[in-house]
């Protein structure tokens, strides 16, 4: 295997795993990170069993699973009560379960671990890449070249992906997302991702997260629905906020009484973004850079550490780096295409205007789910496991006997539910 000089442009999810394996197989690896600080972004998330195969690669299954809560059941319903969704990862394998985690878990996992080799550039914003020739100028002009490969890994919102090959699809979300972490204590769904929904105008979420190495607090990650418009628009209506959400969720609502309102809620916007072609010259994307999505299947850093894991696996091949790039794409683009689908098509029934789509999904969706053939199928989708249509995601045996070990926590809370 060729020993490649690699920048990697983005120090999040993607980028940290990125580097990792990188540096572990022996290429010399900088990063280049604009903020100065560089630190994780947004409050917690649901790591997939196809997530937790890339951090059973990397030696840091143990790490996470200590800190993260084992997730296993998700379980949505409306706020008068009626159920519209009930997954449960046993009824796949028995095996398998989520890991609700913090971001700032993660982000200091796996930065701990990139050690060996770090060239970290933080405050160091890329404004341009010349994919023929390797070469970044940062936003100071300076140039930093003699790069084999770059990875432009800067996220949804990226300011380079259309630097690399033209968008096929590159558009906001007309809603978006406030988040916070709030204690656990003795919240009763210990073991679940709940939400409650009113139509697609209102959605509250709730993930226990677990703790960071910094912080021994066990925590939920609260996510509440809104407009895109409305995210910088209601610093001044805390009490109709309040009642709004009180109205929804009384449980949460009592959570989130000590929480300054909207001081201590983090805005998220989406994009929906995809590109045929994911490289070019010496350049290729990475996680949200080249496949941008909304929350809603909550595959966003699975996705990109499956990335890294594959693109570290097609340089182990020797293939020359435009036959090896090429393989990177297809192998990915062939698992994800399905998953871009369901995001796109499935938002609008969870958050919008739209009266007679989530009707439909508070009558259908739950019935369906429990039919035989369509329950494994959207179990498929949610653990990441489906590839395309009709192919499935081999799991490693060895891995899938790791999860055997932990299985059973999550899966007796769901029992007791």
């Amino acid at each position: 295997m060729k020993r490649l000089r690699v920048a990697v442009v983005g120090y999040g999810s993607g980028g940290q795993a990125t580097a990792l394996l990188l540096s572990r197989d022996g290429h010399r690896v900088e990063v280049f990170e604009r903020v100065a600080q560089p630190g994780p972004v947004g409050a917690g998330f649901l790591l997939q069993p196809v997530g937790l195969r890339v951090l059973w690669e990397l030696d840091l299954l143990d790490a996470v699973l200590a800190h993260g809560v084992r997730i296993g059941r998700l379980f949505g319903e409306t706020a008068a009560g009626r159920a519209v969704m009930d997954m449960r990862y046993a009824e796949l394998d028995a095996r398998l379960f989520g890991l609700g985690l913090q971001r700032g878990a993660l982000f200091q996992l796996l930065d701990a671990a990139w050690q060996s080799g770090r060239c970290l550039h933080a405050g160091n914003a890329i404004v341009w890449v010349d994919a023929e020739a390797g070469r970044l100028v940062d936003g100071e002009g300076r140039v930093h070249d003699g790069f084999d490969l770059i990875v432009v890994a800067d996220g949804s919102a990226s300011s380079l992906r259309a630097q690399i090959a033209p968008a096929v699809l590159d558009r906001p979300y007309p809603w978006g997302a406030q988040w916070c972490l709030v204690d656990q204590a003795q919240w009763p769904w210990a073991g679940e991702l709940r939400q409650r929904y009113v139509a697609a105008r209102r959605m509250a979420g709730m993930l226990p997260v677990g703790t960071r190495p910094d912080d021994p607090v066990p925590r939920m990650s609260f996510f509440w629905s809104l407009p895109a418009a409305s995210l910088d628009a209601d610093g001044g209506a805390v009490e109709p906020w309040r009642a709004s959400l009180e109205a929804v969720w009384p449980e949460a609502a009592e959570r989130l009484a000590t929480t300054a309102v909207p001081q201590g809620l983090a805005p998220a916007r989406y994009r929906d973004a995809m590109h045929r072609q994911w490289y070019r010259g010496r350049a290729v994307l990475l996680g949200d850079a080249a496949h941008a999505m909304s929350p809603q299947l909550g595959q966003g850093v699975n996705m990109a550490l499956l990335d890294a894991l594959a693109l570290r696996d097609v340089l182990r091949s020797g293939e020359a780096l435009p036959e090896a790039l090429a393989r990177y794409q297809a192998d990915r683009r062939a698992h994800m295409g399905i998953y871009h689908f369901w995001s796109r098509w499935l938002t609008p029934l969870f958050q919008s205007d739209r009266r007679m789509g989530p009707a439909l999904r508070d009558a259908l969706f739950h019935p369906l789910s429990r039919l035989p053939g369509g329950r494994g199928q959207m179990l498929r989708v949610l653990t990441g496991t489906r590839r395309g249509w009709l192919g499935k995601v081999i799991l490693p045996p060895a891995f899938l006997d790791r999860l055997a070990m932990d299985a059973r926590s999550p899966l007796e809370a769901c029992a007791e539910t």
